[in-house]
């Protein structure tokens, strides 16, 4: 086991308490403090579309953070500086607590750092290892989604008591003084890292853009250019979407303009990519292929993310609704999930994982990611009965929640946990921060979905539909993005069978 990775676990650790801390009480704190001079009856929505704008920036800004790394500054570099813009993010929550435009301008620093850093961590844990020792690997990632869990819980279980007691500087300024120390441990560990430097990508005339401009671009005897059409389409749709930013906003106009880029652009470059083959070598025609196959999966992980990232808003909002001891805080019941992933990541390694092989079933990673989302999907299904139940007048108590919670966190693990080691293996040597970047955009697209979900519902006619199916539009949403997930996880498995797995270690 490479010595240096303590460094980087223990970094991880405390990261992800300041993140979460701040993260699991930031709509409570909107509803209660921050917003207060909005309407009662619109402040809860204003406070979903605030967290989740927020959590669409921190998954966003990973391309950022993962373009810079691979191109000029390299993972450890990028990572240590993006982490001190971080520390300025919790300053300004806890100095501006009453202080709108500076307490957003707050979340946007965290969005920044939090959202750069992310891809980095991870291929930078992968970074130390190479094709002599990769048995190790899968067992460091589960350790470093574990310790991501274990900040993650007492973040969880504290900072709500913390808000409540001391409040929103003090519940604020924890989670900043341990991003600094975070920052303080990965520093220290400098001379020991493995540092891969910034590779010459973008000098190479056979990278990836440059072969999917040549297979968009070029004519082929005889045959039309449909890949280009298609290509041509998503820019057109895309400027659509921005047009609509006075309707949508920006960040559901911008995130929805950058999806139908990214997405009408690779269908069209898969369909003429063999055309690339004239002016590149056959290893980067290929590689860009498998960068292509390996964003379909991506996307169809995305439903997962818009299912998971509500357990922080709409799941909050039901457990108010609930019946619970005086002293229990809803959003401390999220402390339930980090608790549950400590305990399923080494009960599958060491207990499911085995007994299912020796019953024949092979566990691959793939197979993992499918039935996590199913299992999202599921969890759902469970959350919308409680809300039916909910609305019917009834006492619900919040320990009906444990069920839900349980379903989405093995989801989680065996989606989120796999998937980070998955996405480290597949991406090609010079593209490790970009494609983690690319898993991680995967959350922005859930994100969106959500927002989308939310917009859609103020609209007259699809507020008429709702009412005449009986339920409320809270119940209603729960069961479609149940719906959302079990139809992901049906495409994810469909595809996943023809899916040819890498080994992109270093050698």
């Amino acid at each position: 086991m490479p010595p240096q990775i303590p460094y980087i676990i223990a970094n991880e650790g405390c990261e992800r308490f300041s993140f979460y801390g701040m993260r699991n009480i930031l709509t409570v704190f909107l509803m209660t403090s921050l917003l207060l001079a909005i309407p009662e009856p619109l402040r809860k929505g204003e406070a979903k579309e605030v967290f989740h704008t927020f959590v669409i920036g921190v998954y966003f800004f990973p391309l950022l953070g993962g373009w810079l790394s691979d191109r000029f500054f390299g993972k450890y570099n990028t990572i240590f500086w993006l982490s001190l813009v971080y520390c300025a993010g919790h300053a300004c929550l806890a100095i501006f607590e009453n202080n709108l435009r500076g307490f957003y301008f707050g979340l946007f620093l965290i969005a920044l750092g939090s959202g750069g850093i992310k891809p980095l961590v991870s291929s930078f844990i992968g970074d130390q290892f190479d094709k002599s020792n990769r048995t190790l690997a899968q067992k460091v990632f589960d350790a470093f989604y574990w310790i991501i869990n274990f900040g993650s819980f007492f973040a969880s279980l504290l900072m709500p008591i913390f808000l409540d007691k001391f409040g929103a500087s003090v519940a604020f300024g924890i989670p900043g003084a341990l991003m600094f120390l975070a920052t303080v441990i990965f520093w220290s560990g400098r001379r020991k890292y493995t540092h891969v430097p910034a590779g010459e990508s973008h000098r190479d005339p056979h990278g990836f853009l440059k072969v999917v401009r040549t297979a968009l671009l070029s004519q082929a005897p005889g045959q039309g250019r449909g890949g280009l059409i298609v290509a041509g389409l998503g820019v057109v749709l895309a400027i659509g979407a921005l047009l609509l930013t006075p309707n949508l906003g920006f960040v559901i106009a911008f995130c929805s303009a950058l999806v139908l880029v990214m997405g009408f652009g690779g269908v069209g470059a898969w369909m003429q990519l063999e055309r690339a083959r004239a002016v590149h070598p056959d290893e980067a025609v290929e590689g860009v292929r498998t960068v292509l196959r390996l964003l379909v999966l991506f996307a169809l992980v995305t439903p997962f993310w818009s299912l998971f990232d509500q357990k922080a808003s709409t799941w909050v909002l039901q457990a108010d609704q609930m019946a619970k001891p005086e002293w229990f805080k809803s959003s401390m019941m999220q402390a339930l999930n980090p608790a549950l992933v400590m305990i399923l990541i080494p009960f599958n390694n060491l207990v499911l994982y085995p007994l299912l092989s020796t019953m024949g079933l092979k566990v691959t990673a793939l197979r993992r990611m499918g039935a996590g989302i199913a299992f999202a999907g599921v969890a759902w299904i469970v959350v919308g009965g409680l809300q039916l139940w909910i609305d019917g007048g009834h006492a619900v108590d919040i320990t009906w929640q444990v069920l839900p919670y349980a379903l989405l966190t093995l989801g989680e693990v065996l989606v989120s946990a796999t998937g980070l080691e998955f996405a480290y293996s597949q991406a090609p040597l010079a593209m490790k921060g970009v494609i983690t970047s690319f898993w991680n955009l995967s959350v922005t697209i859930g994100n969106l979905w959500v927002l989308l979900a939310n917009s859609s519902v103020k609209g007259a006619t699809v507020t008429a539909y709702i009412q005449s199916t009986g339920t409320s539009v809270t119940a209603f949403q729960m069961f479609f993005f149940a719906g959302f997930a079990l139809l992901a996880a049906l495409l994810f498995a469909l595809y996943a069978r023809g899916y040819r797995m890498q080994d992109n270690y270093r050698g």
